[in-house]
């Protein structure tokens, strides 16, 4: 590269703004005592004002700038910034009947403020703003946004007669002259300078804002003496000659410590300078002297003279002054010079002469020169010339953004408006403004179009050319072609609007150059734009013939015939691409966009261009050919400085340790579009240059003559610059591409999704994806990239360089702006390593785009082809097409250990197991799809990786586990049975079965789960299955009755029987329910079969251990209420039950659940109760007959039935008709003897009758139950029932008469001794079970005497109560008439017997 970079021409970079029209906010001040003068009076003018700190590295007004317009009575002031977004950085003051003069805006900077400095036609006005270093400290400026100056301008108060002045109707004052100045004393003075129509200047003085004073006007005017002393000059009024006025047409006001120069061009040609202190004129210099002159000239009043100033540290003051002449202008650069006794004089540095005849605005540096016109066409011209270096007065150019097309060419193959739409909306095109403009005047005012962002502004535009063109349609039918040209009308139409306003507001007004970064912007009627200086073989390029015969030879390289190898090269490739059309052109667009090679369509368009040469240009390429000593090297040269491959990854190679104070450097989204817009201009260029090196090259082999290769050229040697050449060509179309493509905008859960992938992949954390939200207007992807990724690395990689002029302090915006450019490149040139772009592109969520670019870069690009394949996958998986993600990952695992990206990928977790790189990659990946929700594709790739790891075992039971977990997911339960079976690890084997147990039973599918073989897992099966059903709830969970299946399916019945007993006995200890009970007697039942099924011998069981601890493992241990572990206890002799033992059981079982089903309430108690407590539970219910049965099983006494029994019958005849109502529920629940009676039978009766009838039917030893059942009636004070008292007599007279003695019941038992005598005596004995009566023959009979002697000693004892006396005389006679009776008996049966 050359090293005279200052010397080359530059591009013009001004990327059309996409989002809404600037917020400006609006302020409008009417002053009073002002007449309204007409808006148009003076021109659209406009200018910028730089800060003096704008280039320091560490100030808060880095890179921070102020442009203003002014049109009519209204100036717009917009803050920009290259670091930060601003806040409320536009302003529209409206200061209503007061034009503004053009240039009439000034901004100074004091302490702490910026003062604005407005001149109207009738009014100045000064507004005080706070200075950004008074609101933000530099080294807090860490946020990408900031509030600018002009925040609160709204709170300014215009009407303040300290902050506006009416300029007075001054005679002299002329009104005719455009020209002004403005400027702050030392003492913080507004000072304002309006010419005098004398010659002299006007100067008003504004006293400081903070200090009181009046305003005061003063004329700045020569004495005669003066004047003749200095230049025999006399005002033309006195002179009377016919010469040009003295009225000066522009002014400049150079600052010192305690006064101000002011400098006039005056109408007359001349020069004259001003003290404002002595308010004398220090010098007056004729400028017709530095030019050639004719008469007419010198006669003419200069109108369009202009005055610039530069002032350096260094060099002093320089004055530019542009001197029009018809046809022709030019320019003189002068040095202030002072001399003794405060003489000045003017040094002539240069004079430069240009051609263009409107200069619009030039701006001034100490070394250089930049003018801005319009020509002939009313097209922009800008150029510019270092005065002091360049000799020959040769300008350089600025390629200026050319307006767009005309015309949109629209094939017949092509949608008009998609075609229209695709220009149309094109970033780089046309601003958003523009075609809202164009919007509301299409529309035809009907509706308001504001605000619209880029999108809605799409939808806007199509739907009101569509209607216009619907409405248009008045017939019914019209053939395709009609219909065709119909929209290409009105298309046509509204882009011819479009054209209209984006040349409106693409005017130029003036230059804006910051002097202490040498930052040189175009300001425009409704935009910025930034001039950069142009790479070399872009310079050339662009370069026009008559500038490139001229360029110097050795400005380019060291070697001069290289130099005009390259030169002559150039224009050949000037040559052929003037004379391609755009159909030709369109052959290569397509060849690129449809992945063909680049070199076949070279070769048509070079037989097109040989096809279709009418104006011998091949002849002109043939001889300028001849010209080129070494073409091949040419070639080589031009190829290598357009290649931007490297080897290392240089974007990685510096830690990004950026001080606090770069971290926002070129952030603000201008500096992001003029960076990005610079990337698609070369990208542009460059595929031009290349295309046309392509067909040069297709000539070169066509011709394959040796005197034009050089003699001996090898044919290989062109053949690889060909393949050298096709792939820079397809890098520059990828990037012009990405350049122009549009990012989407992405939902918060999609990025929040996004950010979950890339979690798992541990990606979240590298600088490359930090999720963006899009929320200006729509960004292209490159500027995405810009903004996130690649700006960091630059700019760490550029200030942390040591040695380089980079890293001072100060800023130089031309060396960065090409330094940051050639950084960028590398880092989207497709060939390089690094894969940051990409990676960015995935980070941000751009699926459609990544999947467009990998899609341009694969056929040819053999760097990072894992990568892109990963990328593909991921796009793929997005998008919902998972089989093709797999194959993208698959085909990426090839490259894993080669690239970049993919070893990032595969970094291994702190503490993870390392495996082969492959392994690892196809982890990560398993883990994405497994996040994803792919079950299937897991599968797939997971069998794909287990060839992979043949000799890991444990990866293999890695990923064994994951193919069983996702078959087991799908549903597949055969295949997860196999991927268990074959699983080498014991312990996730054991894991696995657990896991297909327990889902198994969760889903019901408890066949397969009992139908697998279980080879050598048969014990594991049944432990994982015992320990789940004593672990879980057992009426959720039907683990034992998978395990009865299980073993009934083995026919291993007394293992079967055993599972069955044992969750019978927990339903009936834990689940104290009717359904639990229920299920209890089925769980018996099952187990008595199972036994049944064995031999007898064997159908025996062990007792299941009684409680709820299990040893399970992983169970937690049992705590005493002390927080102590309680002692696991020792194992109890083992019991065994046999089938007796489970039927006695099962009965029990079958009547708790009787009695559940009579009375729910007894469920809580009854579900584990024992035989004896059921039988209480029995009895209170009333479920007599139930009772006895339960009684008879367990072999248990009838005596707690019998007692019930009473009770009851107690309780209903001392009860009411509730109780009486409520008995014949349970006595319908036993089993009642037939009833034969003609009366009407209560529920009392029935009762008794109940209890009579189980006296009768169980007899009892020692008449037991009669007893009890008197005991329990006596006790509660009931007379005994006759049947009763009948039944005992006959049973046991003697107990029942101790019966009465207890309690006390002396009438009933003389009454019974009295018939029992009678009994033995032969009267009624058969009541009395008597069989035979006294008598001397018969056998002996007795009589209790003991119970009879103690009823008469009760009976002597009470004979206060005259009735006892009584009883007892009626007994003691009847029991001496028995012995008298006895005795004679005895007498009788001695006797026989003797």
């Amino acid at each position: 590269m050359a090293a005279g970079l200052a010397e080359r021409s530059c591009l013009e970079l001004s990327a059309a703004a996409r989002g809404p029209p600037r917020r400006f906010q609006e302020v409008v001040f009417s002053p009073p005592g002002t007449a309204p003068l007409p808006a148009g009076r003076y021109g659209d003018s406009a200018g910028g004002f730089c800060y003096q700190e704008s280039a320091q590295l560490a100030a808060a007004t880095r890179n921070r700038f102020v442009r203003w317009t002014t049109s009519g009575d209204t100036v717009e002031m917009v803050e920009e910034s290259l670091d930060v977004n601003l806040l409320n950085n536009a302003v529209r003051l409206h200061i209503q009947g007061c034009p503004f003069l053009p240039g009439g805006v000034h901004l100074c900077e004091v302490q702490n403020h910026l003062v604005v400095l407005l001149i109207t036609g009738q009014t100045v006005h000064r507004l005080l703003l706070p200075h950004p270093a008074r609101m933000y400290r530099s080294e807090l400026i860490t946020e990408s946004q900031m509030q600018s100056v002009f925040t609160d301008i709204g709170k300014i108060n215009f009407r303040d007669p300290s902050n506006y002045y009416v300029i007075p109707s001054m005679p002299g004052l002329a009104s005719n002259s455009v020209a002004s100045a403005a400027w702050l004393s030392s003492e913080g003075e507004a000072l304002f300078a309006l010419p005098s129509a004398s010659g002299g200047i006007f100067v008003l003085k504004l006293p400081p804002h903070d200090a009181p004073g009046m305003v005061s006007v003063v004329e700045l005017k020569q004495s005669s003496v003066m004047q003749r002393f200095l230049t025999g000059w006399m005002p033309t009024a006195i002179r009377g000659d016919c010469g040009p006025s003295d009225l000066p047409i522009s002014l400049s006001v150079h600052c010192l410590d305690h006064d101000a120069f002011l400098f006039a061009l005056c109408q007359d040609h001349k020069l004259r300078m001003w003290s404002y202190k002595d308010q004398m004129c220090l010098m007056v210099a004729d400028l017709l002297e530095f030019m050639p002159v004719s008469r007419d000239l010198r006669l003419a009043a200069g109108t369009g003279h202009r005055l610039r100033l530069a002032f350096s540290q260094s060099l002093g003051l320089y004055l530019g002054v542009y001197m029009h002449a018809p046809k022709r202008g030019q320019f003189c650069v002068f040095q202030l010079v002072s001399t003794e006794s405060n003489r000045y004089s003017l040094d002539h540095i240069s004079s430069l002469f240009s051609s263009q005849e409107t200069l619009v605005d030039f701006a001034l540096t100490s070394a250089e020169i930049w003018a801005l016109w319009h020509n002939e066409e009313n097209q922009t011209v800008v150029k510019y010339i270092n005065f002091e270096q360049n000799v020959a007065g040769q300008w350089n150019q600025v390629f200026v953004q050319p307006l767009p097309e005309e015309e949109v060419t629209v094939r017949h193959d092509q949608d008009p408006r998609e075609t229209y739409l695709e220009y149309l909306f094109m970033p780089g095109r046309f601003t958003n403004a523009a075609i809202q403009k164009a919007l509301q005047i299409f529309s035809q005012g009907t509706e308001r179009h504001m605000d619209l962002t880029w999108d809605e502004l799409k939808k806007e535009v199509t739907l009101a050319v569509e209607s216009e063109f619907q409405g248009s349609v008045t017939e019914y039918e019209c053939s395709l072609e009609e219909f065709w040209q119909l929209q290409v009308e009105f298309w046509s139409k509204f882009y011819a609007c479009c054209l209209q306003y984006q040349e409106a507001l693409s005017r130029p007004l003036a230059l804006h150059l910051n002097p202490y970064s040498n930052m040189v912007c175009l300001l425009k009627k409704g935009s910025l734009s930034f001039l950069v200086p142009c790479s070399l073989v872009d310079h050339l390029y662009l370069l026009s013939n008559e500038h490139l015969l001229t360029e110097d030879d050795t400005a380019i390289f060291d070697d001069l015939e290289m130099s005009r190898d390259v030169v002559c090269l150039v224009q050949c490739l000037r040559l052929i691409g003037e004379s391609i059309s755009m159909e030709m052109a369109f052959i290569m667009e397509m060849a690129c966009s449809r992945l063909q090679p680049p070199e076949k369509a070279a070769e048509q368009i070079l037989e097109d261009l040989i096809a279709n040469d009418t104006e011998n240009v091949m002849e002109d390429i043939h001889s300028k050919l001849q010209e080129i000593r070494n073409p091949i090297h040419a070639i080589g040269v031009l190829i290598r400085e357009m290649d931007y491959e490297t080897d290392a990854d240089m974007e990685r190679a510096h830690h990004l340790n950026m001080r606090m104070n770069l971290t926002q450097l070129y952030s603000s989204g201008t500096a992001v579009n003029v960076v990005c817009w610079g990337i698609c201009k070369i990208a542009t260029i460059r595929f031009l240059i290349c295309r046309d090196l392509l067909i040069l090259q297709q000539l070169l082999l066509r011709l394959g003559d040796p005197m034009v290769l050089g003699g001996g050229q090898l044919f290989q040697s062109q053949q690889d610059l060909l393949h050298r050449t096709s792939p820079l060509l397809l890098s520059y179309y990828l990037i012009r591409w990405a350049s122009q493509c549009l990012a989407s905008d992405v939902p918060v859960d999609t990025l929040e999704s996004n950010l979950q992938h890339l979690s798992v992949l541990e990606l979240a954390d590298t600088t490359a994806v930090t999720p963006h939200k899009l929320v200006s207007g729509p960004q292209t992807i490159v500027e995405l990239f810009f903004q996130e990724v690649a700006r960091k690395h630059i700019i760490s990689r550029l200030f942390s360089q040591p040695n380089t002029s980079l890293a001072e302090t100060s800023l130089n915006w031309p060396h960065l702006i090409t330094a940051i450019v050639a950084d960028f490149l590398p880092l989207l040139w497709p060939s390089n390593p690094g894969f940051l772009f990409p990676e960015c592109l995935m980070g941000s969520c751009q699926y459609t785009q990544l999947q467009e670019y990998i899609r341009l870069l694969q056929p040819w690009c053999h760097v990072n082809m894992g990568s892109c394949c990963f990328m593909m996958g991921r796009c793929y998986l997005v998008m919902g097409e998972g089989h093709k993600a797999l194959d993208c990952f698959c085909q990426a695992a090839s490259e894993v250990g080669r690239e970049e990206f993919l070893d990032r990928l595969i970094q291994p977790e702190e503490g993870e197991m390392v495996s082969t790189p492959r392994l690892q990659y196809y982890n990560k990946v398993l883990r994405l799809l497994d996040m994803v929700g792919l079950p299937e594709l897991v599968i797939q790739l997971a069998t794909l990786a287990i060839m992979e790891s043949a000799d890991d075992w444990r990866s293999q039971a890695t990923l064994r586990t994951c193919i069983f977990k996702h078959h087991l997911d799908l549903g597949h339960n055969s295949e997860a049975y196999v991927a268990l079976t074959q699983n080498p690890d014991p312990s996730r084997q054991l894991d696995c079965l657990r896991q297909l147990v327990v889902v198994l039973c969760e889903r019901a599918q408890l066949q397969d789960l009992v139908e697998f073989p279980y080879v050598n897992l048969h014990n594991e099966v049944v432990g994982i299955i015992e320990s789940h059903a004593r672990a879980v709830d057992l009426m959720t969970h039907n683990y034992y009755e998978l395990l009865y299946a299980f073993h009934i399916y083995r026919h291993n019945y007394r293992k079967a029987g055993t599972v069955m007993f044992e969750y019978g006995m927990r339903l009936g200890r834990e689940v104290r329910t009717l359904r639990g009970l229920q299920k209890q007697g089925n769980c018996f039942l099952a187990a008595i079969n199972c036994l049944r099924l064995i031999r007898p011998e064997y159908a025996w069981i062990v007792q299941p251990a009684s409680g709820a601890v299990y040893e399970r493992p992983g169970a937690s241990p049992k705590r005493s209420h002390d927080g102590e572990c309680t002692a696991v206890p020792t194992t109890h002799q083992i019991e065994i039950l046999e089938l007796e033992d489970l039927e006695r059981e099962c009965v029990l079982a079958r009547i708790r659940l009787t009695l559940v089903q009579h009375d729910l309430s007894t469920a809580a108690v009854a579900g584990n109760s024992t035989p004896e407590e059921t039988v209480a539970l029995l009895v209170r219910a009333g479920l007599f007959d139930t009772a006895i049965t339960l009684c008879q099983t367990f072999k248990l006494p009838l005596t707690p039935i019998f007692e019930g029994l009473t009770f009851k019958c107690i309780k209903l005849q001392l009860g009411g008709e509730a109780a009486q109502a409520e008995a014949w529920d349970w006595l319908a629940a036993n089993q009642l003897s037939a009833l034969v009676t003609t009366k009407e039978s209560s529920a009392t009766d029935e009762a008794w009758r109940l209890l009579s009838s189980y006296l009768e039917r169980y007899p009892s030893q020692n008449s037991l139950y009669h007893r009890c059942v008197i005991n329990k009636l006596l006790a509660h004070g009931i007379p005994l029932p006759n049947w009763l008292i009948n039944s005992y007599k006959k049973v046991d007279a003697a107990e029942l008469l101790r019966l009465y003695l207890n309690y006390d019941l002396l009438e009933e038992a003389v009454d019974l001794v009295l018939e029992y005598v009678d009994a033995v005596l032969g009267k009624g004995h058969r009541y009395f079970g008597i069989e035979f009566p006294l008598s001397a023959t018969a056998p002996m009979v007795w009589l209790p005497y003991t119970a009879i002697d103690q009823l008469l000693q009760a009976l002597r004892e009470s004979t206060t109560n005259h009735y006892n006396v009584v009883l007892y005389q009626k007994l003691y006679d009847k029991m001496e008439d028995y012995q008298q009776k006895v005795s004679v008996a005895t007498r009788d049966h001695l006797y026989r017997r003797n």
